[in-house]
């Protein structure tokens, strides 16, 4: 549910987010290779936690949580209420769940998941992007010369 400056927003629905890693190694030797397999393996752990999950930003300015037990979120978005399971939402600290935000998100998970430090290492920039359709998202970079 894409929230608007207005305090308007898209109805509630669905979306098959694509993710893109794309990275600019130091060293593209033999000697500097990195395993896609780790790389695979962080993308698909985050993308997990949010696989058919209904993503709910709580740094909007419109979102309210009035009550949330170990079965059950109760929330306001724009003066209307949810209740939703608990065990099929999952909160995000972001401002909206737009491909702008989501992008620099997954990328903030990504960077620790792999370890920064370990990063800076071997890469010299990575890109995330978030496509919500085809051709339709936003990307989020991290330079690290």
């Amino acid at each position: 549910m894409t929230v608007f400056p207005d305090g308007t927003k898209e109805a509630l629905h669905g979306h098959n987010y694509q993710v893109e890693l794309t990275l600019e190694l130091k060293d593209d030797s033999f000697k500097g290779m990195i395993s896609f397999g780790k790389l695979k393996e962080i993308l698909k752990k985050i993308s997990n936690q949010w696989d058919e999950k209904v993503l709910i930003a709580t740094e909007n300015p419109f979102y309210k949580e009035a009550k949330k037990t170990k079965k059950e979120l109760e929330f306001s978005l724009c003066d209307k209420r949810y209740v939703l399971p608990l065990d099929e939402v999952e909160l995000l600290p972001v401002e909206n769940i737009a491909s702008e935000n989501l992008a620099q998100h997954f990328l903030s998970l990504f960077v620790k998941g792999f370890g920064e430090r370990e990063l800076k290492k071997v890469v010299d920039w990575i890109r995330i992007r978030v496509d919500e359709s085809p051709g339709q998202g936003s990307s989020a970079e991290l330079d690290f010369c």
